[in-house]
């Protein structure tokens, strides 16, 4: 597996594998063709059936049309097979006749594939273990904890880059509950977290903390969908649930920021498991891979700060992907608002209730994470591509018709 840092990424939203990504390859694209004066660039599947509503038009011609002109050809109909977020870009003569042409894969959490090994663009792999049963069983081995495997296998700056993923995750939550108004897109559709807070302040006890949580999950996420900075995690598109989890827990429970990035680290490792055996790329797998994902992260996260053992920790983490299996990616009008922003309150909440389950009990359970990411993966393989990012189905498509 690599990196975490490959994992958490800082930028702005609205979309990962749709924004995110495309900007980065257009980036690559550029440094290699500095001089050339015209671009085309061909958008197929899942890309291009929500690339407008996921402003991956933005991305692209913001980063190369300063420097030459630029034709975007969509194709939503036409899918590779690598993956079905592709691009191919292609570099221009005077007469327009393609002097190169470079086909990648934005295959979620912002990364790049060229869908090969020896890939130029692929980095280093860093973790040496690849399932959550092989970490759990050296963790029970050697008495350590996996933030701990964490810091055995990155480099040492690991600590220095999750503070400035934490900052900005806080960051992100505390600009989303100073905003009001209306989202950009043609939903209309108002901010909700600052009026969700206020409101929360008002109940006592659990009905109280279950609306803070909802509040910063939709801060985080509106903050996303708004273009704000924000850090993927695994995904744009469901940036809010750790961030929400680890934000209440640290303002309710007084946790230090060393425990806070430690958390951050399992997190991450657990996310990285997933993306490294199957997928977070909601193209891929469906809203699953993101959502599910996420609440996964969370839960162990949350598990962990609260003392909870490998066991513990793993069983939190396996019941919050577990419970999201077949979720679709439905995004209505193409925009990471509906559903997007909603689920992100939602599985916050799932989160926190799969790390009180597992504590009640001593983390032996029968089906294991692995085992439900192996049936995440197929169970998005086998979901039709009208439910998985392409807004052709599910609520997408009834909101269409109303």
């Amino acid at each position: 597996m690599k990196t975490i840092k490959e994992l958490y990424r800082i930028g702005t939203g609205p979309s990962s594998s749709h924004t995110m990504g495309p900007r980065k390859a257009a980036e690559i694209y550029l440094e290699r063709f500095p001089k050339t004066k015209a671009f085309e660039v061909v958008l197929y599947g899942s890309l291009a059936a929500t690339g407008r509503g996921h402003m991956t038009d933005v991305a692209i011609l913001d980063t190369l049309e300063p420097h030459a002109t630029v034709n975007l050809v969509w194709k939503p109909k036409e899918f590779l097979p690598f993956h079905p977020n592709a691009m191919t870009f292609k570099a221009l003569d005077k007469d327009n006749n393609p002097i190169n042409s470079w086909t990648v894969y934005s295959i979620g959490g912002g990364a790049l594939s060229e869908g090969e090994k020896d890939s130029s663009i692929e980095t280093k792999e860093v973790y040496s273990m690849h399932y959550m049963t092989d970490i759990l069983q050296w963790c029970e081995k050697t008495g350590k904890s996996y933030w701990e495997y964490v810091d055995e296998c990155e480099d040492s700056d690991i600590w220095d880059y999750l503070e400035e993923v934490w900052i900005t995750m806080k960051d992100s939550i505390e600009r989303g509950l100073s905003q009001e108004g209306v989202l950009p897109g043609p939903l209309n559709l108002r901010r909700k977290a600052a009026a969700y807070h206020i409101r929360a302040t008002g109940y006592t006890d659990s009905l109280r903390t279950r609306g803070l949580v909802f509040g910063y999950a939709l801060a985080a996420s509106e903050e996303n969908a708004s273009g704000g900075k924000i850090v993927t995690a695994p995904t744009c598109g469901s940036c809010g649930v750790v961030p929400a989890v680890l934000y209440h827990l640290y303002k309710s429970r007084d946790f230090t920021i060393q425990r806070i990035l430690r958390a951050l680290a399992t997190a991450g490792l657990i996310g990285n498991v997933v993306k490294h055996n199957a997928s977070i790329s909601g193209a891929e797998v469906g809203c699953q891979g993101e959502i599910g994902v996420a609440c996964a992260m969370a839960a162990g996260a949350a598990n962990q700060l609260f003392g909870g053992s490998p066991a513990q920790i793993e069983y939190a983490a396996e019941m919050g992907l577990e419970h999201h299996l077949g979720m679709t990616c439905d995004p209505v009008a193409g925009l990471v608002q509906i559903p997007c922003i909603e689920r992100n309150a939602y599985a916050s909440a799932r989160a926190l209730d799969a790390n009180i389950y597992s504590t009640f009990t001593d983390g032996i359970h029968r089906v294991s994470f692995d085992r439900v990411v192996e049936v995440m993966k197929q169970t998005g393989h086998d979901l039709p591509s009208l439910y998985k990012e392409t807004s052709e189905g599910g609520l997408a498509k009834n909101y269409e018709q109303m």
